[in-house]
């Protein structure tokens, strides 16, 4: 597969890697509503804040909408869009990295972007999440008239790169039908099976047995379909179609047949399309509007119509699903996830996640009624945690910070061995079972005693301690178990005999990290 090199690429594939895992601190007294709802808001740079979440939601995110810098090399308000193309290739990738390893099996991840980057873009998300896991390019016509201040084109559009973590397993949900397209279903005729309406029966190609003459039933021959000379059925198929009042001849019996298609046989919705104009998802003007009645003239210079958001929504997750959006600007995507019954995490670095995003999802708690309120019956209610990065796991010497507790540490423990998020127990120094493999964790005192020769140490009473945990949720195990502890005392004659493998921390657990 092509690749894309640039002047910095040999560091920047490396960039996720190399970036440490830090603590996300709730500032309790800017969290706001109901405390359980699931949602999250964090203020801080949004690749450590990734980093942060790996352990708790590595494969939890059904969809992933970012809209980072166009690059488009002019100067914004909020955030400075003006980076070399190296600078925003490297920033991107090790994002990206990042960002497929929170995304469920199930899971997409949709792209703002524009005619700057929207090429490189692509080829970089190949590489990074498999060329053969691209779904599409959605075309979302932003503007309802020609810019004619435009120097030789009046660019209309932006793009929404669509990329599936698996594409085999990625189920787009249907559109839901418009009254306009329903009232194309009518009932001239009264057939019980409800409104219909036709399509003709022409062959785009040649048809072995779909050259045949009809007669009308008013007795008027016809030789084959206007345009062609192929009908799309059998003449045996036809005449079938007939019986079952399928053939509609128009009201005298004279016209070319076509087939009756019933409304209550056509899909319950519609397969999304690649263009997505501004009547049915909004533009850029509409998003300005929202923001103005939300901020009092305060106008973000880049929003998203809430409309867009809730289609890409709608056709990526269901009710209850988790939403993040790591560049999330001026809150429109958690807003949206907020008012359609979807959890959300929100990543942003600025002030304004402060001075926009908070205000805007407390509003949309006290029930707000614009963007897509109306359309959603949104009354208001939830809740979401407000949180800043903290500091990393391990100081500047590669030792595990006094503060961290047993669930933080666990939690990177189990993500270091599973590459899967830890939702265990933080009474019990077993983390739980993956895949016939047993972990342990021997920290922080958690079999009640600190001693050197106790709760941190492994020797025959912790050991026996874990494997009557075990025996408690898996009669019979007999896999391996690894074990992390300060010290073992047990005698590597021992650990191998007894299928154990310790790590000594923080040196066995840094080296993963």
């Amino acid at each position: 597969m092509p690749t894309l090199n640039w002047l910095t690429r040999d560091k920047d594939i490396r960039a996720a890697a190399s970036v440490p895992y830090r603590l996300l601190g709730e500032a309790t007294d800017m969290s706001a509503g109901d405390a359980n709802a699931g949602n999250m808001l964090i203020q801080g740079d949004n690749l450590e804040a990734l980093k942060a979440l790996l352990p708790f939601y590595a494969g939890q995110v059904k969809c992933i909408y970012i809209d980072p810098p166009y690059n488009t090399r002019s100067a914004f308000e909020h955030y400075d869009d003006n980076l070399e193309h190296t600078q925003w290739l490297a920033m991107m990738w090790p994002r990206l990295e990042l960002l497929r390893e929170l995304l469920t099996d199930n899971g997409s991840i949709w792209v703002s972007i524009d005619d700057n980057e929207a090429h490189y873009l692509k080829v970089i998300m190949d590489e990074v999440l498999g060329r053969s896991n691209f779904i599409d390019t959605v075309i979302w016509r932003k503007n309802y008239s020609p810019k004619s201040s435009a120097r030789h084109f009046s660019s209309d559009h932006d793009y929404i790169l669509v990329f599936a973590k698996n594409a085999n397993s990625f189920r787009p949900n249907l559109l839901p039908r418009t009254e306009k397209q329903d009232k194309a279903y009518r009932n001239p005729d009264n057939d019980p099976r409800g409104p219909w309406k036709t399509s003709d029966l022409s062959a785009r190609n040649p048809y072995s047995l779909g050259k045949y003459s009809i007669m009308t039933p008013s007795g008027r021959v016809i030789k084959g379909p206007p345009g062609g000379n192929y009908w799309r059925v059998s003449e045996d198929s036809f005449w079938k179609l007939d019986a079952d009042k399928r053939i509609w001849w128009g009201k005298n019996g004279d016209a070319i047949p076509q087939i009756k298609r019933f409304l209550s046989e056509v899909k319950q919705g519609l397969t999304p399309q690649t263009i997505w104009s501004y009547e049915d998802v909004g533009h850029t003007q509409d998003s300005k509007k929202e923001i103005l009645a939300l901020f009092e003239g305060d106008v973000f210079l880049t929003p998203k119509p809430e409309r867009l958001i809730q289609r890409i929504l709608h056709i990526a997750t269901n009710p209850g699903d988790l939403v993040l959006d790591s560049f999330l600007g001026s809150g429109t995507t958690a807003a949206v996830a907020h008012k359609m019954d979807r959890r959300y995490i929100g990543i942003e670095m600025g002030e304004h996640a402060i001075t926009h995003c908070r205000p805007r999802l407390q509003k949309v708690i006290d029930g707000e009624q614009g963007g897509i309120s109306k359309s959603v019956n949104w009354q208001g209610g939830g809740g979401f945690r407000f949180y800043r990065l903290g500091p990393t796991v391990f100081d500047e010497a590669g030792q595990i910070r006094r503060d961290i507790d047993f669930k933080i540490l666990a939690a990177h423990v189990w993500f270091s061995e599973t590459k899967h998020p830890w939702n265990g127990n933080d009474d019990s120094p077993l983390l739980g079972l993956h895949d016939g493999h047993a972990y342990a964790l021997l920290y922080n005192g958690i079999l009640g005693d600190k001693r050197p020769a106790g709760g941190n140490v492994l020797i025959r009473a912790t050991l026996d301690r874990i494997r009557d945990e075990i025996a408690r949720s898996n009669t019979g195990f007999d896999g391996k178990l690894t074990i992390y502890g300060e010290q073992s005392r047990l005698t590597p004659t021992t650990l191998e005999r007894e299928n154990i493998v310790f790590k000594q921390m923080p040196y066995d657990l840094k080296a993963q990290t």
